[in-house]
């Protein structure tokens, strides 16, 4: 996909990846509509490319609707829709099974289900047939490397973006011959409101080693994936090799997160 031309639809797009995925977006052309539950947020990024802001919670079906309804009553379609609002919540912890286990209230995995998964299939339940009926469309999955991978420390976080690949996989394969092109973006560390919760203690510096980017950064990748058509989207192109790895020998793979987790 060029984007010069193209309606494009951000979701969690006043900060972090969201909004350099506007700004990068409206750079190449693109008609930008900034969706976020910041609504004064949402209003800033709009005004700085000239888009229009779209205020919601992803995690409301009717919210997801009402955006949907917004973009298509302004400018007739939507091109590319970014499901990319995601979040993480839950204690830092230095043991992984306070996590797992009761560490992880009920709150926690239902909100992280609801923005990391559900706010997908509200908009795919909308989108498909209208991305079908005009014969072409676009969605871009934002999940995590941990979605490939793993986190440390928050097993809803992980088990909720391995959910969200899953479904775009899954909507891959279902509609990918139909003219819906859809892709995953899988970063891992990423300088945002979102990294410092994300590490526990006795982990920070070891994840910090694999190397953090600007979220400008992921941007630049997400337009040469789109451009590309690639399912998946690796700002960290490491995170390739650790999957293989993790496929080619699954014990192994597993043996040597527990070292990493424990900081060896």
């Amino acid at each position: 996909m060029e984007l010069a031309g193209k309606v494009a639809v951000v979701t969690g797009g006043a900060s972090g990846i969201g909004r350099a995925l506007c700004r990068r977006f409206a750079f190449e052309g693109a008609t930008v509509v900034v969706a976020d539950v910041d609504a004064p947020g949402a209003a800033s990024v709009a005004q700085e490319i000239k888009g229009v802001a779209v205020p919601g919670d992803m995690s409301v079906e009717a919210d997801v609707l009402a955006l949907i309804d917004a973009a298509r009553l302004s400018f007739g379609r939507i091109d590319l829709f970014c499901a990319n609002a995601g979040i993480l919540t839950g204690s830092r912890t230095d043991d992984p099974a306070a996590v797992i286990g009761p560490g992880a209230p009920d709150e926690d995995w239902e909100r992280m289900w609801r923005v990391n998964v559900l706010s997908h299939v509200y908009a795919a339940r909308e989108l498909v047939p209208l991305m079908l009926e005009q014969g072409a469309g676009y969605i871009l999955v934002t999940a995590s490397s941990a979605g490939l991978l793993t986190m440390f420390g928050n097993a809803p976080y992980s088990v909720t973006k391995h959910a969200a690949v899953a479904f775009a996989e899954w909507l891959a394969i279902t509609y990918g011959d139909q003219g819906l092109r859809v892709s995953c973006l899988c970063p891992q560390l990423v300088r945002t409101d979102m990294l410092a919760p994300a590490m526990s203690s006795n982990t920070q510096q070891a994840l910090t080693n694999l190397g953090v980017i600007e979220p400008e950064q992921v941007a630049d990748e997400v337009v040469e994936g789109l451009r590309a058509e690639r399912f998946l989207i690796l700002p960290h192109p490491e995170v390739s090799t650790y999957f293989q790895r993790k496929a080619g020998d699954y014990d192994r793979w597993l043996a040597g997160m527990r070292r990493l987790q424990a900081g060896g």
